[in-house]
């Protein structure tokens, strides 16, 4: 019998009906009030021809309805593609009619700007622009759409194992987004897996701040629906609201990201008291510098988790029993998992030594929408070659060292940003660091830091570059100049866009 995911919050709906499920603001749902609402929108669209196979895609910000689109669409057996609202409209059209979309919910606005552009997305009929936020008696409006819709199970076809559940777009941080594909079989590893890695039950009680719109939120909420356990999703990241509804709620499961790792050791309310129901904190979406964790894990002992993932597939996780004795590493992978380190030419590299991370498990991707030569690249002999750097320590465990691409060549000497880094945010008044490379007439390339400072810091730019140069190993790692910048730019899924930083220092240059 393969497994397929189309009937799971009817499952619980059915043997965990009263227990709640879903909270989002004033809103609170359990399994079958939640059921019902994700019927009411799958027979909507039912109703509108979409079914089996058909991309339905969403430009929403957080909220009740979206978490109930994303499980309507998968209850039809039609395939999901999450698509950021930050998104101009040019970049959404784009995407758009890359996935081949039938039917799209999104916000007002981003339907206003799409409006010139129409005659560029030739899969979605005029009707199937859905408009979530608009007024109710809007012909166009979500509720105007729901409004015939039955509470009644929807109609689906037997479903494979193998068949799209969602299609996810990368981030573009190193250039344009592509569809990666995961299939009900790999999100349900994520549901069964990551319950397992995190100590996750159906009593649990799991926490989303930030957008669920990045693959990163489905590490915690897939195992979440997987289980049946209570999910909490917040409109946006703000972390005294964090604070204060970990303690009422009594959370015990939450993903975030560095940044907002960040932001909870900064605040005045971190303590153990209001976060002692946390059983685990869990870090991804990019390094997490030492300190931090260390700093995380004097105040909340033994619940801190690292994640190092692709959406392509692959993970390491870093378990709350692990950390202590490897506190620099990204972990290990899970059962099940496999990782090498390659050089340039696929060979294996020994135990510290630098090299592409290779690595191949269940909850791998089946490729890039509409990309095969992508695909193969990417893929070859059923490992994900990740185009990043790292190397396994004596016990096998992961230390990253960048991506490929950011890698900086400095007089002919491989140059990784992250040792920078690292030592940029050993500074008593560094918050957070990101390196990147520029072209130099004596080095090739240089490398120069930004820096976001801590609240009443007054360290020149001059003085942290000196600093930086006395603390790194080697001569080739100096930096040739420090930026300070009141935040990093970031992708929705958390990412630092280092290409940002350079431009703007290129251009406070001229």
């Amino acid at each position: 019998m393969p497994i397929t995911l189309e009937k799971l919050v009817a499952r619980h709906a059915r043997y965990r009906g009263d227990r709640l499920a879903v909270v989002f603001a004033d809103e609170r749902l359990t399994w079958a009030g939640f059921d019902a609402r994700v019927n009411r929108v799958a027979n909507a669209l039912a109703a509108r021809g979409i079914g089996h196979r058909d991309r339905v895609a969403t430009a929403l910000p957080n909220s009740m309805d979206l978490l109930v689109i994303y499980w309507a669409v998968v209850a039809l057996g039609a395939v999901l593609v999450p698509l950021s609202p930050l998104l101009n409209a040019r970049g959404l059209a784009r995407l758009l009619d890359d996935a081949g979309a039938s039917l799209v919910f999104l916000t007002p606005a981003l339907a206003g700007g799409l409006e010139p552009l129409r005659g560029d997305l030739p899969s979605i009929r005029t009707e199937n622009f859905i408009l979530v936020g608009a007024p109710a008696d809007e012909p166009a409006s979500l509720q105007s759409f729901v409004s015939a819709g039955s509470a009644e199970p929807p109609p689906c076809p037997e479903l494979d194992e193998q068949d799209l559940f969602n299609i996810v777009y990368s981030s573009g941080t190193t250039g344009l987004p592509k569809g990666i594909m995961h299939s009900h079989l790999v999100r349900a590893h994520y549901g069964s897996h990551f319950a397992a890695a995190f100590r996750m039950t159906p009593e649990s009680v799991v926490l989303h701040t930030g957008s669920i719109v990045f693959n990163g939120a489905f590490c915690t909420l897939m195992p979440c629906f997987f289980l049946g356990a209570r999910y909490i999703l917040q409109p946006a990241f703000d972390i005294e609201a964090m604070i204060a509804t970990i303690s009422a709620e009594g959370v015990t499961h939450i993903m975030l990201v560095p940044a907002q790792v960040i932001a909870l050791l900064q605040s005045p309310n971190f303590a153990a008291d209001a976060l002692r129901s946390l059983e685990m904190v869990l870090t991804l979406g990019a390094p997490l510098p030492e300190e931090y964790k260390r700093a995380f894990d004097a105040v909340l002992p033994g619940r801190f988790y690292e994640l190092y993932g692709l959406t392509e597939g692959f993970v390491t996780i870093l378990d709350r029993e692990d950390f202590r004795a490897h506190p620099g590493s990204v972990g290990c992978p899970p059962p099940g998992y496999e990782i090498r380190i390659v050089d340039a030419d696929g060979n294996d590299l020994p135990a510290g030594e630098i090299g592409e991370i290779v690595g191949r498990g269940p909850a791998l991707s089946s490729g890039y929408y509409g990309k095969p030569e992508q695909t193969r690249e990417a893929f070859r002999d059923g490992w994900l070659y990740t185009g990043d750097l790292g190397f396994l320590d004596a016990d096998g465990y992961l230390h990253l060292a960048g991506r490929k691409k950011e890698l900086i060549i400095s007089g002919g000497v491989n140059v990784y940003p992250q040792d920078i880094e690292a030592v940029a945010c050993g500074h008593a008044d560094v918050l957070e660091a990101a390196v990147f490379g520029v072209t130099s007439d004596k080095w090739g390339e240089t490398p120069v830091a930004a820096v976001v400072l801590a609240a009443g810091a007054t360290t020149s730019a001059d003085d942290l570059r000196q600093w930086i140069n006395r603390g790194v190993e080697a001569r080739y790692q100096q930096v040739a100049a420090v930026m300070i910048v009141d935040q990093m730019p970031r992708n929705v899924a958390g990412k630092t866009l280092k290409h940002e930083l350079k431009e703007s220092y290129l251009e406070n240059q001229k």
